[in-house]
């Protein structure tokens, strides 16, 4: 019996709680600092994790034996290396990389190298940094167009911007390096081509020698309805995609999950946790974006509820080094999220309004919270994202419809999400019928 410490505030988190908490291996379960969803398994009086002498203390006092690491930020810091390096945690298992794996998120620039070192496919790339703006704007005068900037460090997946000209990249230079919008994340810039495909988010469960893929999604990052509007954190996920079929995994499995898994270990990385490989489907032919040190969000929202209550041994097994055998379970039907938002957001969100949402029973329908929070005997919305409904179905139609009648039901003022979530995948609204796994 297991006593598991979930670390992250958002809907990633109450994902993998409502899984986890349903494993016969779970005797106790907190999530830390969490959100109006997960008030259940709140860690009452557990510290923040980077007051790391007194949190590592309240880890010890409650028995905890795994740690899961929902956001990056503690894995950038190097939560994994201090736990590692304090001997009364000697029997604590903790599920992410060290600080060596992280940077594989941490800096764009030196995943960009690693993908080259090893010979992995991804878009051509070039950095550049604040103080090289006149090298970098003539560099502007040579590449096609649209071009992507992204901001070296971590920017709560809004450091993306892709400008369709020279001058669109110019301004967008500003927003980096004269207006700081991403403070010391945008100092190094990255300056990536353009590849034109459909995108799509492969998940790797990892004990620094073997690993497991976990199910496919696709998650769609601009604001509104058909792609429009800035980069956000997600407004929605479906998995799997129908254009994600066994042929295009192979590729994916063969040329970059297996050469990462052996780059990182003649880094000398012994990686232990989740690898997010966010993938561009140019043809039939997968190319890396970007690697991720964690699960994503709102991707968690549609692969947890399609994986059963074996997960847990599955990823205890990954943070002590020994994944089990086999494959964990996987629902075969489809998993649909529309993300319901604060007016406001990405830029300003507007928070404390009162929330109702719809009742959830059943195993085919889930409404894990985000931004919220418990405020004089209520809840209200705290964030920019607030909540992720989910669907499952067999049909990916039914999946679509049902995610966006519950988003419809989320009642808070200001309230919007997207209406188009899944439409590109419904190929002139055929129905998509899921019979294996």
């Amino acid at each position: 019996m297991l006593r598991i410490l979930i670390l992250g505030s958002g809907g990633r988190e109450h994902a993998m709680a409502v899984n986890l908490s349903s494993s016969p291996l779970c005797d106790e379960l907190w999530v830390h600092p969490g959100n109006a969803g997960t008030r259940h398994w709140a860690a009452k009086d557990c510290p923040d994790w980077r007051d790391f002498g007194t949190w590592s203390r309240w880890v010890r006092e409650h028995r905890v034996d795994l740690v899961v690491v929902g956001p990056e930020d503690p894995l950038v810091q190097g939560l994994v290396d201090q736990c590692k390096g304090d001997p009364e945690l000697a029997h604590l298992a903790v599920l992410g990389p060290d600080q060596a794996g992280a940077r594989l998120e941490g800096s764009k620039d030196f995943s960009k190298a690693f993908m080259h070192r090893y010979g992995i496919p991804t878009a051509k790339a070039r950095t550049f940094e604040a103080s090289e703006r006149l090298e970098a704007e003539r560099y502007l005068d040579t590449v096609n167009y649209p071009l992507v900037l992204k901001a070296d460090g971590l920017a709560a997946g809004k450091g993306v911007v892709i400008c369709a000209s020279r001058e669109e990249a110019v301004v967008a230079l500003d927003m980096f390096w004269v207006q700081n919008r991403f403070g010391n994340s945008g100092s190094k810039v990255l300056f990536e081509q353009f590849l034109n495909g459909v995108e799509c988010s492969v998940f790797v469960l990892c004990d620094g020698n073997r690993s497991v893929t976990l199910p496919v999604a696709k998650d769609y990052k601009r604001v509104g309805n058909g792609d429009t509007g800035p980069n956000t954190g997600g407004m929605g996920a479906v998995s799997p995609p129908p254009f994600a079929d066994n042929l295009f995994l192979q590729r994916v499995e063969g040329r970059i999950v297996r050469p990462t898994l052996e780059g990182l270990k003649q880094e000398g990385i012994e990686y232990r946790g989740f690898l997010f490989v966010g993938l561009m489907k140019v043809g039939e032919d997968p190319y890396v974006i970007e690697y991720n040190v964690r699960m994503g969000d709102p991707e968690t929202q549609v692969v947890f509820p399609r994986l059963g209550p074996d997960m847990l041994q599955w990823m205890y097994g990954a943070a002590q080094g020994q994944l089990p055998h086999g494959a964990p379970w996987v629902d075969p039907r489809y998993a649909v999220t529309t993300v319901v938002c604060s007016e406001g957001y990405p830029s300003e969100p507007k928070t404390g309004a009162m929330m109702q949402w719809p009742n959830e029973p059943g195993d085919d329908r889930y409404c894990f919270h985000a931004g919220t929070a418990w405020k004089e005997n209520q809840v209200v919305n705290s964030g920019g994202r607030v909540m992720a409904t989910t669907a499952l179905h067999p049909e990916l139609d039914q999946a679509v419809l049902k995610s966006r009648n519950l988003a419809s039901a989320v009642d808070f003022d200001g309230a919007f999400y997207r209406s188009d979530i899944g439409d590109d995948l419904l190929s002139g609204n055929r129905s998509f019928s899921r019979n294996g796994s």
